[in-house]
């Protein structure tokens, strides 16, 4: 009962019809299972029951118009890793009550649906889904006649790791696998719901990556949104390999998906009841959501903002704590009032200069001049901020940051995945130390654009890299980086973003912070 989506080509000018592929899914199962072992008697029983649950399939569509029988529409399966999306489609639309339904074509992710009698049991890592038999279902009826002949309790067994980087060997052994198990329902064989819920719940691990704030989003938070976002915060997260200062990181975020409280997985050990599980997560690309994947179009300016709604109450209460603190400076200054005047008015007009924010970084990839960076943005006209992220930073605070500036500048890093926080329109400069052209576009410069921010890439020249003074100016790590990178990650990791910081041709970079600086007044 397991119905593997693959999408093959088919030859020219055949068409698929919803009926060829209701008739070849069932059939298939039927006939093709390797679940059981199967006798010829019982193979010619299975195929009449397929051939008379055909007919009844087919027959409504000969006077009606056709409904959709696949839980996922096909997927933008593009070449490469960086182009791999999944489909989205409405969950569990089509799949009978107790069984389990898994699209594993995704390069990226593999996603599981279970509907029915959904029971959770931690110290096995299993989710359990039973079936009894339903008459009114002929489908069902049929499936339950062929489990019946068959004798066994246990209909399927599925393992999965609700993560999204599957293509990562490493990274996935870090993450828990769970059981997905669908029985027969039979008195006294299923354990008892401790707690029943009466929505969705949604199954994913903040393993892998998880402490990495680029990670964190593409492959977390950007994931579970284009898989929950259609339940309207009807559903319950349930968190397998849970961090606490996850939560507490994202806390705010999550409570604009779900109106119930997490589940760690591991740490509760309740039996935890539901109508329908989704175990794993569907992810579009890097940094992005795909509205023609979505339900209701949503794109990943909707995803914007629920950024926005969600840290906007903290921002306001910590742009009145700032207040506070300036009123309560002045009421204990000796400043006469004329004195007084003066620096209102000279904060006055800072505030109506264009804002730059500075992502600093420490160790490699920091911009070793960056404060004569810094000056040299004010003389523009900037109003400058330098900000130092740290992984104790309160995330709203950096939003309240990026979300309130007109230009970011940093370099290559996880860091620039804070460019999420910017309102459409600003500027985001990326400094492009060597070696890392290619995954700056990928990973930030293309998203970037799809936020409508205005994106400029600074490739730096040879001579702005730490890396000219150590190998030397003919040395193929400074030449031709490429033929560097090519040798594999490692090579990439310890050269390029380890072992590397830039050093900025003040006068060059001028010309992007000027052209940043008059597209922004010409906005304003």
């Amino acid at each position: 009962m397991v119905y593997y989506q693959r999408y093959q080509q088919r030859k020219k000018g055949e068409v698929a019809t919803e009926e060829d592929e209701e008739c070849q899914a069932f059939i298939t199962e039927c006939a093709n299972s390797g679940d059981y072992k199967r006798t010829r008697p019982k193979l010619l029983y299975f195929l009449l029951l397929s051939l008379l649950s055909c007919s009844f399939i087919l027959a409504p569509h000969l006077f009606y118009s056709h409904a959709t029988f696949s839980l996922y529409s096909p997927e933008v399966e593009n070449e490469g890793l960086a182009a791999d999306m999944v489909a989205n489609a409405p969950l569990g639309s089509s799949i009978s009550n107790g069984t389990i339904s898994c699209d594993r074509s995704s390069l990226r992710s593999d996603i599981c649906i279970m509907k029915g009698d959904v029971r959770t049991q931690y110290p096995s890592s299993s989710i359990f889904v039973y079936r009894s038999r339903d008459k009114s279902s002929f489908t069902n009826y049929l499936w339950g006649l062929v489990e019946e002949h068959e004798n066994r309790e246990e209909l399927q067994q599925e393992k999965i790791k609700p993560y999204t980087r599957k293509w990562e060997t490493s990274t996935m052994d870090t993450v828990t696998e769970l059981d997905l198990i669908a029985k027969k329902e039979s008195p006294g064989m299923k354990h008892r719901c401790d707690v029943q819920h009466d929505v969705p719940a949604v199954f994913f691990s903040t393993g892998g990556y998880t402490g990495n704030v680029y990670h964190e989003f593409n492959d977390g938070i950007l994931p579970l949104y284009i898989t929950s976002q259609h339940l309207s915060k009807k559903v319950v997260f349930v968190i397998l390999d849970f961090h606490k200062w996850w939560l507490m990181k994202y806390g705010d975020i999550i409570s604009h998906l779900s109106d119930y409280p997490v589940i760690d997985f591991s740490a509760d050990k309740r039996t935890h009841c539901f109508p329908e599980a989704i175990v794993g997560m569907r992810i579009h690309n890097e940094l992005t959501v795909d509205s023609s994947l979505m339900d209701g179009d949503k794109s990943i300016l909707d995803f914007r903002n629920l950024l926005d709604r969600a840290y906007r109450p903290r921002v306001r209460s910590l742009i009145r704590e700032q207040e506070a603190k300036q009123k309560l400076s002045v009421s204990v200054s000796p400043m006469s009032k004329s004195s007084l005047r003066i620096k209102r008015k000279v904060h006055e007009h800072s505030l109506k200069r264009p804002k730059l924010v500075i992502i600093s970084r420490n160790g490699s990839r920091a911009i070793t001049n960056e404060n004569l960076l810094a000056k040299m943005a004010e003389k523009i006209g900037f109003r400058v901020q330098v900000l130092r992220p740290e992984s104790s930073t309160e995330l709203a605070k950096i939003y309240w940051a990026l979300n309130s500036s007109d230009v970011m500048v940093g370099v290559h890093g996880a860091a620039m995945a804070h460019f999420l926080f910017m309102r459409p329109g600003s500027v985001f400069i990326q400094v492009i130390p060597l070696g890392t052209a290619w995954a700056a576009e990928a990973y930030y410069g293309e998203p970037a654009r799809k936020i409508g921010l205005e994106y400029i890439g600074y490739k730096i020249l040879t001579t702005e890299s730490s890396l000219y003074g150590k190998y030397g100016k003919d040395d193929p790590v400074v030449t031709n980086p490429r033929s560097v990178t090519k040798k594999g990650w490692e090579y990439t990791k310890k050269i390029y973003l380890e072992d590397q910081t830039v050093r900025l041709h003040l006068r060059r970079f001028r010309k992007q912070l000027v052209g940043a600086y008059n597209y922004t007044i010409d906005r304003i």
